[in-house]
């Protein structure tokens, strides 16, 4: 009996955490990206202040927090014509992806297309369904056969390790072959407040325009509010856009108690509302991550992509393991490349989700 899914991969560093361990000075653990900043103020006040809720939720969310997500979009994605009846608040984004093919009805002969160096559930939601996951970064890359199993292809823009940002016209690229295949493509942008560079002042959404051409049928946006507002520990985030899914989507939901809490979702509310915060946590992630950058490279590694979101994808073109096993002798955690596919085994990746005083430590270390 049982699912026979993997071991959970973050399971195997354990020996490389002992030896970490033995360093002076405790561990800097860079592998996992878990905030460690504090959640805002103005979002735990809202919390606090709807914490009697002895009904229960609403699965689609409640009209307030529908408005407040389309109202985010228009004004920080850029995404027009969305309506609140085509948002929906998530359990986390994590069991949104891991469950979404099961949702859209996906079984045996399906195939889930994800990208060569993908966030590992991608294909873990493949499997709960019974579906086949595929790794590629284009559907040209497959052969005939197999694309004509296609019902879902993934996106994720800002990638998750590799910091990697699909311009307009790319994902429009591959929305449009997505749509010939009769695919819905759900595009997981969970860092899209996090740009760097020429990707500061946000990066593309799947729904907006000049992606979608209008057209929001078949399309997904994901997000969560665990990275840009320090939620992660609030499971905050949602689901919106491909009109004609939306309603099977709600319903399934009720079906399966897949329900945020009120006082979350008012929470959210607050998060949404409120850019200064979000401004402010870039700013310390930005501090760290000009410490961190030059202090790899000084350590003999190279950093490719990583022009958004919380991490840096270093490589020393070695075995992501012997490279851990070098970190680890310095006392520090990192995440192995492997975990996101055969593509990112010589790569590591770098987490900026640490304390100032442990990233300076981290500094210290790696010089």
């Amino acid at each position: 009996m049982g699912l026979n899914l993997p071991d959970y991969p973050w399971e195997s560093l354990a020996p490389y955490r002992a030896t970490a361990a033995e360093h002076e000075g405790r561990v800097v653990d860079l592998s996992i990206g878990t905030p460690v900043d504090p959640t805002p103020e103005i979002v735990r006040t809202a919390l606090a202040a709807a914490a009697d809720a002895p009904g229960y939720p609403t699965t689609h969310g409640t009209p307030a927090l529908r408005e407040a997500i389309v109202e985010w979009f228009a004004r920080r994605r850029g995404v027009t014509g969305l309506s609140p009846e085509h948002v929906m608040p998530t359990v986390g984004s994590k069991e949104l992806v891991a469950w979404l093919p099961l949702l859209l009805g996906l079984g045996q002969g399906d195939v889930v297309v994800r990208p060569r160096v993908a966030y590992p559930t991608y294909d873990i939601g493949a499997r709960l369904a019974g579906a086949e996951a595929v790794a590629a970064d284009s559907l040209a890359e497959l052969d005939a056969a197999t694309r004509e199993r296609v019902k879902l292809v993934w996106l994720n823009s800002p990638g998750n390790p590799t910091g990697s940002v699909l311009d307009a016209a790319t994902m429009r690229a591959r929305v449009d072959e997505a749509r010939s295949a009769g695919a819905v493509v759900a595009s997981d942008e969970c860092y899209a407040e996090l740009g760097w560079g020429e990707w500061e002042d946000g990066v593309p959404s799947v729904l907006a325009p000049e992606v979608s051409g209008g057209d929001l049928s078949g399309l997904l946006s994901v997000y969560s509010l665990s990275k840009q507002s320090n939620l992660a520990g609030y499971r905050a985030a949602f689901v919106a856009g491909a009109p004609e899914l939306f309603a099977d989507l709600v319903n399934s939901r009720k079906h399966a108690g897949m329900i945020v809490p009120a006082p979350v979702q008012a929470a959210m509310i607050a998060a949404l509302g409120d850019e200064a915060h979000v401004s402010a946590q870039k700013d310390l992630y930005r501090a760290r991550r000009e410490a961190l950058l030059p202090a790899l490279l000084g350590a003999g590694f190279r950093v490719e992509h990583s022009e958004a979101g919380l991490y840096l994808w270093a490589t020393r073109d070695e075995d992501c393991w012997d490279s851990i096993g070098r970190l680890a002798e310095r006392g520090i955690i990192a995440g192995p490349g492997i975990f996101y596919g055969e593509a990112g085994a010589r790569f590591v990746r770098v987490a900026l989700t640490a304390t100032d005083e442990r990233i300076a430590e981290a500094v210290r270390r790696l010089a």
